[in-house]
């Protein structure tokens, strides 16, 4: 499992956030947990949703947007087969999260 691959969420909110997105790096990868974020359906998205901070994916013929506000850690075990990659469109998974943690506006 590599940094970016897209993985089917197992847990009790598929319904509304069918994927997640691995995003810590592979330096980690000892590790026995992943850093996730949430691939929420389009229409969960709040009308606050921010394009930098929300990007949308196509996964699997679904519109997507990740909701890096949601980032969790979870076991490797749990994630599964990868789906997809998103490793084509880091640059806007890693602008998401700077945008969360920059300190430009607080």
């Amino acid at each position: 499992m590599a940094q970016f691959d897209v993985h089917r969420n197992s847990g009790k909110q598929r319904e509304s956030i069918p994927y997640v997105v691995v995003v810590q790096s592979a330096i980690f990868d000892g590790y026995d947990r992943r850093v996730v974020v949430p691939l929420v359906k389009e229409s969960e998205l709040s009308s606050e949703a921010h394009p930098r901070l929300n990007p949308k994916f196509r996964i699997r013929d679904e519109t997507v947007a990740l909701h890096p506000l949601q980032i969790v850690s979870v076991p490797k075990r749990q994630l599964g087969d990868p789906v997809d990659s998103l490793a084509a469109q880091s640059d806007r998974i890693v602008a998401a999260l700077d945008e969360l943690l920059s300190r430009a506006w607080g």
